[in-house]
């Protein structure tokens, strides 16, 4: 029996984490949690598609240094991302194709209690983007979140004028909530965000129908 339809007689408590593995797989994709030795692929990617990704990203803190141009930034970096995965509160992974790195996706503001749920973000190279790699670790990420973590919603929100990004959410036919205004600062302005959806009960009666096409 699944474990999102099973009895909660005899199953911890939904509210409680469970601690997830460093690796997910799809069919073409792999996530892995990144490490500081990943940073030289990381910063590569990260610099030669430095103009393809400001548009889209919060603006970097002055006193910050940048992860891409610092290895011991990446580094802190991916310590801070590990503490977040072992509190329960975020699970960020590398998106790889084969042996390259061509991004990240992350489960973000993971809430438990009543709330149960995440969002989620990604980004991928532009010598790797109109593949759908990205819509397939959407879908690897999801069943992790709902099948593993237990969470019961699941959030992805999206600028809209970023058509690849909301093409994704197309893709994989995700319920379109409606626009937040002003919703997050990006590039340094407060822009509007098209939010996208999907439950636990959703993910249940699409569950074939994604595995099959994704996984």
């Amino acid at each position: 029996m699944s474990r999102l339809s099973g009895s909660r007689g005899h199953a911890a408590h939904p509210s409680m984490p469970a601690d997830g593995p460093t690796q997910l797989r799809g069919r073409r994709v792999v996530l892995n949690q990144l490490a500081a030795s990943d940073w030289p692929a990381w910063s590569e990617v990260r610099i030669r598609n430095e103009d393809w990704l400001r548009p889209w990203e919060p603006m970097r803190p002055e006193h910050q240094l940048d992860p891409a141009l610092d290895r011991d930034t990446f580094a802190a970096r991916c310590v801070a991302r590990d503490r977040e995965r072992q509190m329960g509160l975020a699970a960020g992974f590398g998106l790889f194709v084969g042996s390259d790195l061509a991004g990240e996706i992350n489960l973000n503001n993971i809430v438990r209690g009543a709330h149960q749920s995440a969002s989620v973000g990604y980004w991928i190279d532009s010598a790797k983007a109109g593949n759908r790699y990205v819509a397939e670790a959407v879908v690897v990420i999801a069943r992790f979140a709902f099948e593993q973590l237990r969470l019961h919603r699941l959030e992805i929100c999206i600028v809209p004028r970023n058509r690849n990004s909301r093409r994704v959410m197309e893709v994989l036919a995700l319920r379109e909530e409606g626009t937040a205004e002003r919703f997050l600062e990006i590039a340094g302005t407060w822009e509007d965000h098209v939010r996208y959806g999907i439950t636990a009960e959703e993910w249940l009666a699409r569950r074939d129908e994604l595995a099959a096409t994704w996984l």
